[in-house]
């Protein structure tokens, strides 16, 4: 089959228009909400409105139906201008809505599916706990199972699109059991806001993506019926792991799109200051610094896209979204680099758009697994022998 790296008509669409809603809607606004660190509804609302809440599920549940190249574009275009939005819509798609159109039954999806992908509600994914990040495994939130309902205890941090006054539903991975393996028996189950004993805290004086919203959540007895169980039960660790091989497509989107923004301000930048009667781009080390980041996007963006189109395929693509998502963020790790450099002092004032991204990078080479972590992973898909992690 020849090659052909040409995108399709609706791909070229979704990008002009999610570019034109990110310029006109988002940019005016993107600092002052920043400043605020203020989550907000109106955004995300008109954000839903355009199809971005529910970008990969069927029409039948109300979502918007695209592939899922189109859907990392879209988060593409957004992370260019701010990635608090990009980080909303990332995880309200591949940590939200994900679980639930891949894992859910018919009931489950019925529910919840419709009121995510208008904008009604936001889902989120609660995994991470404060003794359980990249060890996922060792989770101490436990879900008992009595008489017809699952008993939760436990607690989650970090968990974005968790406390907001759109979230309304929560997946929380728990301990179910034992296996017969001796490990613990990992399940995901539902929980709606304000459920009894459900409690979420907002986060706050987060250095980066500080108008996205981020949870900490308390369980306390918190009971749901037991058919809130999402797939079959034991089944969580398989969840977790599809659901982070998508999730990790759309931080690498983030981070692509994050180096493109970067890029454009550094080379508009360089362009129009001058310093000893010339443009400062006509500087070969800054000239350089311009082209590496040129080189880095291009190769970027053909390594993400090559993923996604494995996963439209229904071909194995845990492999390249590890390696996509660790080499987009750190592409952007160097191109914001490169483009605070550019700006000088300036680069450091709130005034510039720069100053945002430079912040907003940093945890790229953390969320969704550490560079170290996905180093680890690349290293065992690869055929590198060793006990692993």
């Amino acid at each position: 089959m020849a090659l052909n790296f040409d995108l399709t008509e609706e791909q070229n669409l979704t990008r002009r228009a999610v570019r034109d809603f990110a310029e006109s809607e988002i940019a005016p606004i993107a600092q002052r909400l920043d400043e605020r660190e203020e989550f907000s509804v109106d955004l995300t609302q008109k954000m839903a409105r355009i199809g971005l809440l529910g970008c990969c599920v069927s029409e039948k549940y109300g979502g918007a139906g695209m592939g899922y190249v189109s859907y990392i574009i879209a988060v593409e275009e957004l992370a260019r201008v701010d990635g608090s939005q990009a980080a909303t819509i990332a995880a309200a798609n591949s940590l939200g809505v994900g679980p639930i159109y891949q894992f859910g039954n018919e009931t489950q999806k019925s529910e919840w599916l419709p009121k995510l992908c208008s904008g009604r509600m936001l889902a989120a994914f609660g995994l991470t706990e404060p003794e359980a990040g990249s060890d996922a495994g060792n989770s101490k939130t436990t879900a008992d199972l009595r008489n017809g309902r699952w008993v939760i205890n436990g607690r989650k941090i970090f968990i974005t699109n968790s406390a907001c006054p759109l979230t309304g539903v929560v997946i929380v991975q728990g301990v179910t059991g034992s296996r017969t393996d001796g490990k613990p028996e990992l399940s995901c189950i539902l929980v709606p806001a304000g459920t009894s004993g459900f409690a979420a805290k907002e986060m706050k004086g987060k250095m980066m993506w500080r108008a996205s919203n981020t949870g900490e959540l308390f369980f306390d007895d918190c009971a749901v019926p037991e058919q809130n169980l999402l797939g079959n039960r034991g089944d969580g660790l398989h969840q977790m792991l599809a659901t982070l091989d998508r999730g990790r497509l759309s931080i690498a989107a983030m981070g692509l799109g994050g180096s493109q923004g970067a890029f454009e301000l550094g080379l508009q930048y360089a362009n129009s200051r001058t310093q000893f009667g010339r443009p400062v781009a006509s500087f070969q080390a800054n000239s350089f610094k311009l082209a590496d980041m040129a080189l880095e996007i291009e190769a970027a963006r053909n390594l993400l896209y090559k993923a996604c189109w494995l996963l439209e395929k229904k071909r194995q693509f845990s492999l390249e979204a590890a390696m996509a998502k660790l080499y987009c963020s750190e592409v952007m790790h160097r191109c914001v680099h490169n483009a605070v450099q550019l700006h000088g002092g300036y680069g450091l004032m709130k005034d510039f758009r720069v100053e945002r991204l430079y912040r907003d990078q940093r945890l790229l080479e953390i969320g969704e697994g550490t560079s170290e972590i996905l180093r680890i992973v690349i290293a065992r898909n690869i055929g590198v022998a060793g006990r692993g992690m």
